[in-house]
């Protein structure tokens, strides 16, 4: 009897004390009663003063001098310039009076890959014992930094060391379908040594695709078709004389095809965590690979025999790209030689630390924003990754010293990560997910990722989760661009990338995350955190390259950036203001500031495309659409009731608790699109809408890779696995509905 009398009790102070909570809230605004100060704090939406000032001292001085300290020296994963970053973000993060309120580190034991510095890789072109020739094993230096003792070899990181020698065959990108016409068209590619260009396929994947045709080892160069408008020459039209790859120019590269630690799968790689043998790894490469520039490549192609290479393999050198017979012509002074390829790659367990600081929220403190970018690089990295971290750490001073004189506190808690080894394929972010993936998915708002912070000065590029394109569209049309009072970001945005949507007319054109191209990977695909991706990027109607031509090699500089990339730091000053205002939104509002129903019309969008290209043929095949259809139409009704419930009733004056309960749910709603067993074959890709596809249709990847393949293959099973794949989606989107919901069906 006493206990039940007591817990009687204890449920009346709890009932009384959430009706003291909620009828503070009901107090009108213009009552002559103060309100505690308490109240007052809970009630603190977000301060557009606040963000007009934090724009105007973001400072691109600071940035132009972060920039300079963290490229002094290259400082790839674990080495000595890396551990040099380290405390440098320590330093800064911890400092008295612009620092955060904690800064840490984390070590990871992880498992990375490095050339024999005693025993450089090298490729030759031999004729019996004899060498002829030889390709450069280091790039050309044209400034000291380009000198320096700690700048890597070009190396296919993960690349099987091995010899292997043959005669060569150009199978331009190393997709599947290359190597297939290249087998029907020599009848047999065994013992043979590929040359491919970068694009197309990923770098694991040349290799990968190569060995099932025989083939014995890849040399993977960046055709300047592809990076340079056609540019090749070094005395005048490339660096160091315009932002064009040099022709010794190698873009250096992580050749796996999973991200996080190898080893550790779905594990945190700390120093006693269980670790899989080296054999059981997949998606590497099984046949040596190495990168080498395209004045080596042109050296090779140019001398090949056999048949003319279709229209669209040719590329910019002053020749016409051969297939091989296999091998050189008879007319060449390579006749009758071999390529002979020797790689020293060597895998070892390293130390690498992720650099953490937070600031602690003053109302949500158990609700987290996360702002992340990569620290490592693979030579002085001034683009990739640092001009990310220059913007970062400019957002940390400006926050850091708003937070020390006490003029702002956030309402829920800003963590920021400055992961490590994510060249060798996201390994520090994917093990922080990893080890507090229980946390994480219960408390992360959402995660947003500024690696490269500046590709070029032309205008901003984002790619998210559709619930984020409302709170980055509102950031971008408050940041003016460089040079205009009056032209805003987003306006200039959509002058140079837009689409028409249904709902809102003409907009800038948001990308999705279907892939794992930066740090977002783990958040977004394994644990279904709403994630972005920020920069400043070039007008691509101006060229083709596919990426900023130094990328990944010697020639990504602070000298670089300063002279050709953004001269004056402008841009930089852009993605921090623009970036910095997206996390003050995310970290102060009091509503999160998500709308679902830009989720309902991707989601359409994808339907539309599945219906067009898929419906007919999974109609014959005894599999209806109609589940699907009506998944989606139900996700647009509990999109449209939420938002219109939001709109029409002052929520957050009724109850604290309504605010947060709405707020959960839109926080979940990626968690919705989770499911473990959906992708077995692709490592940490969770989410059903925007997980990795090899199809070219871009709809639900799932269903459409599933459809591809049993449209090749004509087989039962396959269509078996697309039936599969469209009820996994349909499920998904229809579960995801039900939270929408259930998240106001009270109020």
């Amino acid at each position: 009897m006493l206990k039940k009398l007591l817990l009687f009790a204890l449920a009346g102070v709890a009932l009384f004390t959430i009706g003291i909570l909620i009828g503070h809230f009901a107090i009108k605004k213009n009552s002559s009663s103060p309100l505690p100060e308490w109240v007052q704090e809970v009630a603190q939406d977000v301060d557009e003063n606040l963000i007009e000032k934090f724009i105007a001292q973001v400072d691109n001085a600071q940035i132009e001098e972060n920039l300079k300290v963290l490229t002094q020296v290259p400082h790839m994963a674990t080495t000595a310039g890396d551990e040099a970053t380290v405390e440098y973000m320590l330093k800064r993060w911890q400092d008295r009076d612009t620092g955060l309120d904690a800064a840490w580190r984390e070590d990871y034991r992880v498992y990375l890959s490095f050339p024999d510095k005693d025993k450089p890789n090298n490729v030759t072109v031999v004729r019996g014992s004899d060498v002829v020739g030889s390709i450069r094993e280091k790039e050309k230096a044209y400034r000291t930094e380009q000198d320096d003792p700690e700048v890597v070899q070009p190396y296919a990181a993960y690349g099987p060391a091995g010899h292997a020698k043959g005669k060569l065959v150009y199978a331009n990108q190393g997709k599947v379908s290359d190597y297939e016409h290249l087998n029907r068209a020599l009848g047999n590619l065994t013992g043979t040594i590929a040359i491919v260009r970068y694009g197309g396929a990923g770098r694991a994947d040349k290799g990968i695709n190569a060995a099932p045709f025989g083939v014995i080892g890849v040399l993977v160069y960046t055709d300047p078709y592809d990076i340079n408008d056609g540019k090749m020459s070094d005395e005048n039209e490339t660096y160091p004389h315009s932002w064009y790859l040099p022709p010794s120019g190698v873009e250096r590269g992580s050749y796996k095809t999973n991200f996080g630690d190898q080893l550790t799968p779905y594990l945190a790689a700390k120093k006693d965590t269980y670790r899989i043998d080296e054999k059981d790894i997949t998606g590497v490469s099984p046949i040596p690979i190495q990168p080498i520039g395209f004045e080596d490549a042109q050296m090779l192609i140019c001398e090949l025999d056999g048949s003319e290479a279709p229209e669209t393999w040719q590329g910019s050198f002053p020749c016409k790209y051969n297939l091989g017979g296999p091998g050189f012509k008879n007319t060449s002074h390579f006749k009758d030689c071999d390529v002979q390829l020797d790689v020293y790659n060597k895998a070892e367990l390293k130390d690498s630390a992720n650099v953490m600081g937070v600031i602690w929220g003053s109302v949500e403190p158990d609700r987290y924003v996360i702002y992340g970018n990569h620290r490592d690089s693979w030579v002085h990295g001034a683009v990739d990754p640092s001009s990310g971290t220059a913007v970062m750490l400019e957002i940390t001073r400006i926050l850091g010293q708003m937070v020390k004189t006490g003029t702002w506190r956030p309402r829920r808690t800003l963590i920021f990560g400055s992961w490590g080894a994510e060249e060798f394929g996201l390994i520090g972010s994917a093990e922080y997910a990893e080890e507090y993936i229980s946390k994480l998915s219960q408390r992360t708002v959402a995660y947003i990722n500024v690696d490269i912070s500046v590709f070029a000065n032309a205008t901003l590029r984002a790619s998210a989760s559709p619930i984020a394109q409302d709170v980055i569209f509102t950031a971008s049309k408050q940041v003016k661009i460089p040079g205009s009072d009056t032209v805003s970001v987003y306006n200039n945005w959509m002058q140079h990338s837009n689409r028409t949507s249904p709902t809102h007319g003409l907009i800038p054109n948001m990308g999705y995350l279907t892939g794992a191209g930066s740090d977002y990977a783990a958040f977004m695909h394994y644990l279904g955190i709403s994630s972005m991706d920020i920069a400043y990027t070039y007008d691509r109607s101006k060229t083709r390259a596919r990426i900023y031509p130094t990328y990944h090699t010697a020639y990504d500089t602070f000298d670089y950036v300063s002279r050709f990339i953004d001269p004056g730091f402008t841009s930089h000053q852009t993605v921090a203001r623009t970036a910095g205002n997206v996390l003050l939104r995310l970290g102060d509002s009091i509503l999160l500031p998500f709308k679902c129903s830009d989720y309902a019309e991707s989601l359409e969008q994808y339907l539309r495309v599945a219906m067009e290209n898929f419906e007919a043929e999974l109609k014959t095949n005894g599999i209806s659409m109609e589940p699907l259809k009506e998944a989606v139409k139900s996700f647009r009704t509990a999109a449209t009731s939420l938002e219109q419930t939001i709109s029409s009733s002052d929520v957050v004056s009724n109850s604290p608790l309504k605010a947060r309960r709405i707020n959960d749910q839109l926080m979940l709603l990626d968690r919705a699109f989770l499911n473990p067993l959906a992708f077995p074959d692709k490592y940490g890709f969770r989410h059903v809408i925007w997980a990795s596809r090899s199809s070219s249709v871009a709809s639900f990847p799932g269903l459409a890779d599933a459809v591809v393949k049993a449209r090749t293959s004509g087989l039962k099973q396959d269509w078996s696995q697309a039936h599969k794949h469209l009820s996994i989606v349909t499920q998904a989107i229809s579960g995801a509905a039900h939270t929408l919901t259930e998240a106001h069906a009270a109020l």
